[in-house]
């Protein structure tokens, strides 16, 4: 049990906390991972504080980069007043996460010239890198959901989501700018 603890009070990851509870499952199914992936598990963890807090600090700053901009129509991230869910958010999390969702004025056609333009963000499905990573949900993850149901869902012909790096604020934000210029 000190073992455990000595863990959890040393690095403070979820990870870790989850891997310990996962033990017992984990050596009785066979389920562990080998020794490269275990090597890359603990490496990630070492910098993962530092990298979620940028994570944090950069997207709010592309958040309110947004949200003032006249090509966008509406920005959905916590930690922004204009969120509905604000304050619940800013009491229950210590930060407001790296990921946020934007819609633009134009529509789909803008969407995908803002995905042509950009240089700095990476254009990917997945979400959840080191890099920038952008994408259009409606002509690219989503592409074979009916227009119906993707509207009940949120996910209009206008939206883009955006994980937000660890590179230099300054290089995001000017990447989106360029791009967002072309619309």
């Amino acid at each position: 049990m000190q073992q455990k603890q000595f863990i959890l009070d040393s690095t403070q990851t979820l990870l870790q906390a989850l891997l310990l509870q996962a033990q017992a499952l984990l050596k009785n199914t066979g389920a562990t991972l080998g020794p490269f992936e275990a090597w890359l598990t603990l490496r990630g963890i070492k910098t993962l504080p530092l990298r979620m807090e940028r994570h944090n600090e950069n997207a709010i700053k592309v958040a309110e980069f947004l949200e003032t901009h006249p090509k966008v129509k509406k920005v959905y991230y916590p930690y922004l007043k204009s969120h509905p869910q604000h304050e619940l958010a800013r009491r229950q999390m210590s930060g407001f996460g790296g990921i946020l969702s934007f819609e633009l004025k134009g529509g789909l056609e803008a969407g995908r010239k803002l995905m042509n333009s950009v240089k700095l963000c990476l254009l990917a499905v997945s979400l959840g890198a080191v890099e920038t990573l952008i994408q259009h949900p409606a002509p690219m993850t989503h592409a074979i959901v009916p227009k119906e149901e993707r509207l009940k869902a949120g996910i209009t012909d206008s939206l883009v989501r955006i994980s937000v790096g660890i590179e230099d604020i300054t290089d995001i934000i000017h990447d989106l700018k360029q791009a967002l210029e072309k619309i």
